[in-house]
């Protein structure tokens, strides 16, 4: 939209720039999703650098998503770059390794190291299939953790999140993620999508996500979803044990409750995240909820900020 000259305006009609806009209405982290060779070119490196430096400029938390595609990563979709696609095993963990740390390190040299990096997008059937597919689990578990060790070299206290999109279903979620813990995989929070059309109801949704932070001793946060905006980020803040942290709404430009129309107007659905975020975060004279990261070694989870987001995707075009 920015590209095109459209603007974003707030619920008096004023025009903002977009981050701000969000910010100024409670959300404090920001989504970023990164591609290898995207075309046209949002969604890869120097435009998620680019994203990274104005977020932090604001003062909000960076959390990014690696793809690993050309263009799009969901359960469907697990295609390879077309660059890697005829590299031998051993060259695709390589590659991924590589352009892992490429990535990280980039961002680390404009000082906007994230605070949590997921490798992979709702990966519970897998990354660069066939491959990583979930029916090969050790050759999945071992991309991940290639992944994982390059964003841990570039800075050891990057939080990892393993992401699938399984909001409400309890026994696929349990399968998926006793898999990768018999493979080795690390990961210190579980990140969930949830759309009903696919995940199952709300009260799935609240079980399971209390069962997974239980099972695990892991903070858990919705990392996707659209619709059911109060619902959904009460689920995910009201975990057992102060084990939920939080809930980013997906591109919410064309997606179920959009909170913007054609032309870049905000409506109601905008203003629930004033209400929500005064319900939930921590009020700016209370500091930070940003918890020391320093237990990692003695295999303490840490502990998270509460937090209500972005997933800033590409800039979709209005319908």
């Amino acid at each position: 939209m920015e590209v095109e000259g459209r603007k974003f305006y707030d619920p008096t009609g004023t025009a903002q720039e977009g981050m701000a806009l969000l910010k100024s209405l409670g959300m404090n982290t920001i989504h970023l999703r990164v591609c290898v060779n995207p075309s046209p070119a949002w969604n890869n490196t120097a435009d998620v650098v680019a994203k990274a430096i104005r977020a932090k400029n604001l003062g909000m938390h960076i959390m990014i998503d690696f793809q690993y595609c050309d263009y799009w990563a969901d359960p469907g979709k697990q295609f390879k770059p077309a660059a890697w696609s005829s590299l031998s095993f051993t060259d695709l963990k390589k590659a991924l390794y590589t352009y892992t740390r490429k990535v990280m390190q980039e961002l680390k040299d404009q000082g906007t190291v994230p605070d949590m990096v997921q490798v992979g997008n709702e990966i519970n059937h897998g990354i660069l299939c066939p491959e990583g597919n979930i029916a090969n689990p050790d050759g999945l578990a071992q991309l991940i953790n290639a992944g994982t060790a390059a964003v841990k070299s570039v800075d050891p206290n990057v939080i990892m999140m393993l992401h699938v999109a399984l909001g409400g279903q309890n026994h696929e979620s349990v399968f998926f993620i006793d898999n990768m813990i018999k493979r080795g995989v690390h990961f210190d929070v579980i990140g969930q999508s949830c759309y009903p059309k696919w995940h199952g109801t709300l009260p799935d949704l609240r079980d399971n996500l209390a069962d997974l932070a239980r099972r695990y001793n892991k903070d858990v946060i919705v990392v996707e979803y659209s619709q059911l905006k109060n619902e959904v980020n009460t689920i995910a803040f009201e975990i057992p044990g102060e084990r939920g942290k939080g809930a980013c709404i997906w591109e919410p430009l064309s997606t179920w409750e959009a909170v913007f129309d054609k032309d870049g107007k905000s409506n109601d659905y905008l203003l629930t995240y004033d209400a929500i975020s005064k319900q939930f975060l921590p009020s700016p004279q209370q500091g930070s909820a940003w918890k020391n990261l320093a237990n990692y070694s003695r295999g303490v989870s840490p502990r998270l900020h509460r937090g209500a987001g972005l997933y800033a995707a590409s800039p979709l075009p209005m319908k």
